[in-house]
């Protein structure tokens, strides 16, 4: 997919996940990979999150994970977030974590 000048990366993957939601899965397992690796920290995690709920529609994430659409930014911008969080977030985007 070309970029159209003057848009941001955000704006881009949000609208690649739109056209493709089944290539949420393949970004997030990315962005856990990412976040695994030192330095990596959350923040790829988090950055996925928010492009998925954004994909989505931020309304509608809230209620399936029954947050509040104004609670799900405040997720997104702890840079430490307590685990209730993440799992918070996954649920509200619709996946669910596996090991294995």
């Amino acid at each position: 997919m070309i970029a159209k000048a003057g848009r941001s990366h955000d704006e881009v993957v949000v609208e690649m996940l739109r056209a493709d939601p089944e290539f949420a899965e393949a970004y997030l397992a990315a962005a856990l990979e990412e976040a695994e690796q030192p330095g990596g920290g959350h923040q790829a995690m988090l950055t996925a999150l928010r492009h998925i709920a954004e994909a989505q529609g931020m309304a509608n994430v809230a209620e399936k994970g029954h947050a509040t659409r104004v609670a799900l930014p405040c997720a997104w911008a702890s840079r430490q977030p307590h685990h209730q969080n993440s799992a918070r977030l996954f649920k509200c985007v619709g996946a669910s974590l596996v090991c294995g």
